[in-house]
């Protein structure tokens, strides 16, 4: 909310109310002053004058308050001070009086008008301030409805992912499980027929070998142990290999060869960039190839990863820069990177797509590093 404005600056801006009332409070003072006159006659023929000035000096700014004094002069001289009705000084007590009336009005009127400029440059800056207030509130409340918007979804993609991996686990290792219970019991039912057990349970092995590479698959896709034991680079070669075989998709990585330990988070967040990057490419670009490159520019961390495909549409570019809102997927890479102090930009120009996403050198990351190298996966 924006400060109250005080009277002398909602009147600064209007030049003529301003002179307007300058020149009513100085008529009502001599008006007042020539209903007392019967009483005072010619002595104290400023008294009430001086008021009038104040008012002028304190509200309505220099100029009014100049015409104040000018006709406070001349309707005092005129009116209240002998010879009447002449604008005629007598004698030097007049003028002494007319001179000290002057010298306290020009007082009078400085204080005032240093007062109503502090006074201005006080609410400006009050009102800068509430603007400035007002800006970061908005801001604060898209940024705060962009999180609950990220929250929410973050918990649905997350009872999805439960959901997937149930039915996983339900559609083929129950399967599995279901068929080597199965030959147990024929196992147990059959045992004269020793020829028939034993390929039966030949085929319970060859199960229980599948049965574990199944789970191996889904638990090293969730999270790959590489990433934890030997590092992002060896994690990264496994993952690009298995996408690699799974997608018929050539990917290109460069890598430094030197390149060192992260931290934990950094590490995680550029795996999951490069494996939502490469998802999308599957997905959504049609590309038979992508390049991925990972190096140190200007104390930073740089990860470029870009295909060949068809791009993103023009309309989808405009929704997402109208709206300010990209797909879960690059609003979840967007989140992870913000929150280690890193960014991420995408370019889609025609064809093909080039994301390049940041992150600052923190301790533990690599401090030198050589020319990358190519490692076709």
């Amino acid at each position: 909310m924006a400060p109250k404005e005080s009277l002398s600056g909602r009147l600064s801006r209007k030049t003529g109310t301003r002179y307007a009332l300058a020149l009513l409070a100085t008529t009502a003072a001599l008006l007042f002053r020539s209903a007392l006159n019967p009483l005072l006659g010619s002595s104290e023929p400023y008294i009430l004058l001086f008021p009038a000035v104040a008012f002028c000096a304190w509200y309505c700014g220099i100029g009014p308050s100049i015409l104040s004094v000018v006709l406070a002069l001349i309707g005092t001289q005129y009116w209240f001070i002998p010879p009447l009705h002449s604008l005629r000084i007598v004698g030097p007590v007049q003028g002494v009086g007319i001179l000290a009336f002057s010298l306290f009005s020009i007082v009078v009127v400085a204080m005032g008008e240093r007062r109503r400029r502090r006074e201005e440059a006080l609410w400006a800056a009050q009102s800068e301030l509430a603007e400035a207030v007002q800006e970061r509130t908005l801001e604060l409340d898209k940024t705060n409805q962009s999180l609950r918007e990220l929250s929410a979804r973050l918990l649905q993609l997350q009872d999805d992912e439960r959901r997937r991996i149930a039915r996983e686990l339900h559609d083929s290792v129950g399967q599995m499980l279901a068929a080597l219970g199965m030959n147990l019991s024929s196992v147990g039912a059959d045992i004269e027929h020793l020829a028939q057990t034993a390929n039966r349970v030949n085929d319970s092995a060859v199960l229980v070998k599948e049965l574990v590479q199944e789970v191996r698959t889904i638990s090293h896709l969730l999270h790959p142990p590489l990433l934890d034991e030997a590092g992002l680079a060896s994690a990264l070669r496994w993952y690009i290999d298995g996408f690699v075989q799974r997608s018929k998709i050539e990917v290109e990585l460069e890598f430094s060869e030197d390149f060192g330990r992260l931290s934990r988070d950094s590490e995680t967040a550029i795996f999951r960039t490069v494996q939502e990057c490469l998802t999308n490419i599957h997905r959504h670009s049609e590309s038979p190839t992508a390049r991925i490159r990972i190096a140190a520019v200007d104390n930073e961390i740089q990860i470029e990863v870009e295909d060949r495909g068809k791009g993103i549409p023009p309309e989808k570019q405009s929704e997402m820069i109208s709206t300010g809102t990209p797909g879960v997927g690059i609003r979840g890479m967007r989140e992870r990177l913000r929150q280690l102090g890193g960014g991420l930009e995408i370019h889609s120009e025609g064809k093909g797509t080039r994301i390049v996403a940041r992150l600052p050198v923190v301790d533990g990351s690599p401090t030198s590093y050589t020319s990358p190298t190519s490692a076709a996966a």
